[in-house]
């Protein structure tokens, strides 16, 4: 396969497609879809947002120090994309989109009712990166909607609520099950008889 070589840029993809809840009180609540977003750490649980000074959602997160990561669905995809093309400077994203802001049990931000998984953060750390500056940050809870746990084997299946990523300026479904974390190197059990 031949190779053409380009100049540096941003090409890990996908990402996840996320809504980031921010403020203090509701006044001030907002809502910015993000993709520079992951995880960092485990022991503490830590993660990471990235934001352009310029939007209206880094003031709010510096001067509060605390966000939500709403993971985003199918049936949120609409309301993804809108608010990361809207500002909260002119609009109050909650009441265009009929989202519904719920409190948090660690931080100020509010949970986003209508997400089926919120990560509650603290900003730990602020990295001046260029274009964007990185939170970097402690998950401090996580809020999980039951309906996607398996009630015999206690599993979260946010595989049913339909997730969604983001791939080069494009939103994408999470697809087809092909196989678990070690499938590669796990023992092929005997069949009997």
């Amino acid at each position: 396969m031949t190779k053409i070589l380009w100049k540096p840029g941003t090409m890990i993809y996908p990402l996840p497609a996320v809504m980031v809840t921010c403020g203090y009180e509701p006044s001030e609540y907002n809502i910015i879809t993000i993709a520079w977003t992951g995880t960092i750490c485990t022991d503490p649980a830590m993660c990471y947002i990235s934001l352009r000074p310029s939007r209206h959602s880094y003031e709010i997160i510096r001067k509060n120090g605390d966000f939500v990561i709403n993971l985003t669905t199918r049936a949120l995809a609409f309301a993804t994309d809108w608010c990361g093309v809207r500002s909260g400077r002119d609009f109050d994203k909650f009441a265009e989109m009929g989202l519904t802001p719920v409190p948090a049990s660690k931080v100020k931000a509010p949970l986003l009712k209508e997400s089926p998984v919120n990560i509650e953060c603290v900003v730990r750390e602020i990295k001046e990166l260029g274009s964007h500056h990185m939170f970097i940050s402690e998950v401090v809870a996580i809020n999980a909607d039951e309906e996607y746990i398996d009630r015999k084997s206690g599993k979260f299946r946010l595989s049913d609520a339909n997730p969604l990523s983001y791939l080069h300026g494009k939103y994408y479904e999470t697809g087809k099950f092909i196989g678990k974390f070690g499938f590669s190197v796990e023992k092929k059990k005997k069949r009997k008889g």
